[in-house]
């Protein structure tokens, strides 16, 4: 049953005004609540004058706020009124947490990782549709989740979940989630990877025993999230992921696709989700020979006896490329973009896979100091 008694007439106070913000905004007023929104950025608040939102300094008047929704690009330690918000923690949800309590009776299948979670995602939907399943994929891979959440019962969604959304939410809920794999990441925001880890996890926090939650066995974090699982008694069923489960898979695949390691481990997890959903080999087999990966992800942009062109473009942290060097040989890399907090280079495993690097844009200084003289570039 859709909450709209519950936020009926509740001050409902929105801290962020871009896209998951102005969704929020919406959705609450459709519930019949009195919403009041800023955002810190002048030119932000001109512009959702247009949409007809109360433009109000809530924080100001904090006995009469009811809830608080942040937007997930918000970092609480950081932003201008920081101290109202940690006093004030009780009240904070998120889009997630209203998402969940918009399709409570849908079934609910949510992706997070550092790396892997678009494509994850697409593969699921895609086996998922080939199966005849009404499916809606949202989150960061598509529509924000809010635009997505006139109830459906009958609607699959797939959601991708980032570390932001994750790290403030308390009531989001799925049937099926998973972490593909973790590795540093946003450490800018979440400080350490013990933090990072922890925040992922709660993806698993609001389950029940009738759930299922995923985990990548061969991650060297794994037994992290294994022992936040055991410390919070978490009661869903642990599943430990390994690539070597869909060998038998593969075999019947006609996919180059597949054939790069970090397409197999998402194939894994993807592949155990719907044999929870009960589909049938066939029908996964006839998925994934049809199955095309996205853009700028691992994507074959040309393909020759003598050459083979691949846009990873979206690998914007070095964990992220490394997956895909790994997969080829006589490699000539095109590098460049802009370095994340603590990213590093470790180029031992791939270093004699590259024949020459070209690096291109405006760090570089940075990338050149990272490859050495390990590469020729």
């Amino acid at each position: 049953m859709v909450p709209l008694q519950k936020y009926q007439d509740k001050k409902i106070a929105i801290y962020g005004m871009g896209i998951t913000g102005c969704s929020a905004a919406k959705t609450f007023q459709r519930l019949k609540a009195k919403v009041f929104c800023w955002d810190d950025n002048e030119k932000i608040r001109k512009k959702i004058k247009n949409l007809k939102f109360s433009i109000n300094k809530f924080w100001l008047n904090p006995e009469s706020i009811d809830a608080i929704v942040i937007s997930p690009g918000i970092d609480i330690s950081k932003c201008k009124i920081r101290n109202y918000l940690k006093k004030n923690l009780n009240k904070i949800i998120t889009d997630l947490d209203l998402f969940f309590e918009l399709n409570k009776e849908a079934l609910i299948i949510s992706i997070t990782g550092t790396n892997g979670k678009s494509t994850t995602c697409k593969i699921i939907e895609k086996i998922l549709k080939t199966a005849k399943y009404n499916v809606k994929t949202v989150g960061n891979i598509g529509n924000p989740i809010l635009f997505s959440s006139r109830p459906n019962r009958k609607c699959i969604f797939i959601l991708e979940a980032s570390s932001y959304q994750l790290q403030y939410s308390r009531l989001f809920r799925s049937k099926h989630a998973a972490i593909l794999n973790i590795s540093p990441d946003h450490l800018e925001r979440h400080k350490n990877i013990k933090n990072y880890t922890r925040t992922k996890s709660r993806i698993f926090f609001a389950q029940n025993s009738s759930d299922y939650s995923y985990i990548n066995l061969t991650n060297k974090y794994s037994k992290l999230i294994k022992n936040i699982f055991k410390a919070k008694k978490l009661k869903s069923k642990l599943i430990s992921i390994n690539k070597s489960n869909c060998n038998f898979l593969l075999k019947k695949i006609n996919n180059k696709y597949f054939k790069s390691k970090g397409n197999v481990e998402n194939l894994a997890f993807a592949y155990a989700i719907a044999k929870n959903l009960k589909i049938n080999d066939k029908v996964i087999v006839r998925a994934l020979n049809k199955f095309r990966g996205l853009p700028h992800r691992q994507e074959i942009i040309l393909s020759s006896s003598k050459l083979l062109c691949i846009n990873d473009s979206k690998a914007t942290s070095f964990d992220a490329c490394l997956q895909s060097l790994s997969n080829y040989n006589q490699i000539y890399w095109i590098v460049g973009g802009l370095p994340k907090h603590q990213d590093y280079f470790y180029l031992k495993n791939v270093r004699k896979k590259i024949v020459k690097a070209y690096i291109i844009g405006k760090n570089i200084s940075f990338f050149r100091k990272q490859i050495g003289k390990k590469i020729p570039f």
